[in-house]
């Protein structure tokens, strides 16, 4: 589908804000306090702490090149320039930003850390780019086997945990612990879990009339799959549809009403495309 303006508009402005938000993290707090941030980022500064004389926006821009040569391969060359544009984004947020944040508790500072990077992260990946390096690597891995985005992002972190109880101390690395985990989960919570869909199956014998009150007060589509009962071998109906939150409860609360013995299973969902139901950015 080609890009609109207000599209182009739209991804530009999400992935400025958020690369700035993500600076304020960065220079407020991680630094500050030395933690270390994920993936990349987390390499750079690290790298930034060995060598004191070292520019951060120029460690990042060079460990990039690497990933941003994978991207032209494997994503959409619209997420491939989004993303360009981010990671440039942020390295300069990260030049010129520079807000002072006054917490010296340590868990606090790793909790908001984790709240303003995850916050800014998610902010870009709403967009149809990133901000670069493990980013740009998530998404590939999100694209092509559904890993949740904040899984991939905290399995990544594992190298940076050992190097950081190595170069500094395991209380350094207990702190970025907790920042990485609090971060993962605020962008998981921004890229997916404002708009969670649900997977629901039902099992009653009076399906044909639930199918009718469900579409009259819900306006939704099932799906009627065939089913036995094991040992008897009786005929059956399994109804299956997918729904937001709110949706689900509602349906849990008419097969309660109606079919006291009726069975309803709901299930999370990582990711759900097409008939309007879908809950990620099309990178």
């Amino acid at each position: 589908m080609k890009e609109t303006s207000i599209d182009i508009a739209k991804n530009i402005m999400l992935i400025t804000i958020g690369t700035i938000i993500s600076s304020v993290a960065v220079n407020g707090i991680l630094i500050p306090h030395h933690f270390v941030s994920s993936g990349i980022t987390g390499l750079g500064i690290v790298i930034h702490y060995l060598f004191k004389s070292s520019n951060l926006s120029v460690i990042l821009i060079c460990l990039n090149i690497p990933i941003f040569i994978a991207a032209y391969v494997f994503v959409r060359k619209r997420f491939f320039f989004y993303s360009l544009y981010g990671m440039a984004c942020f390295a300069l947020a990260v030049n010129f930003v520079k807000i002072e944040i006054g917490i010296h508790d340590k868990i606090l500072s790793a909790i908001l850390a984790g709240i303003i990077f995850g916050l800014g992260t998610g902010t870009v990946l709403k967009s149809r780019g990133s901000a670069g390096g493990s980013d740009v690597l998530s998404v590939i891995l999100m694209n092509r086997f559904s890993i949740r985005i904040g899984k991939t992002v905290l399995g990544f972190n594992v190298f940076v945990l050992i190097f950081t109880g190595y170069v500094f101390t395991p209380d350094d690395a207990i702190y970025t612990l907790i920042y990485l985990y609090v971060s993962s989960r605020i962008m998981d919570l921004v890229v997916t879990g404002l708009s969670k869909r649900r997977v629901v199956y039902i099992i009653s014998d009076k399906w044909a009339e639930l199918i009718t009150i469900i579409r009259d007060e819900l306006h939704k589509g099932i799906t009627v799959i065939d089913a036995a009962r094991a040992g008897s071998g009786q005929s059956s109906k399994m109804l299956y549809t997918v729904a937001t939150v709110k949706e689900a409860v509602r349906i849990k609360e008419i097969v309660k009403k109606h079919d006291k013995r009726g069975m309803i299973i709901i299930q999370d969902t990582i990711e759900v495309h097409g008939r309007n139901m879908t809950n990620v950015p099309e990178w």
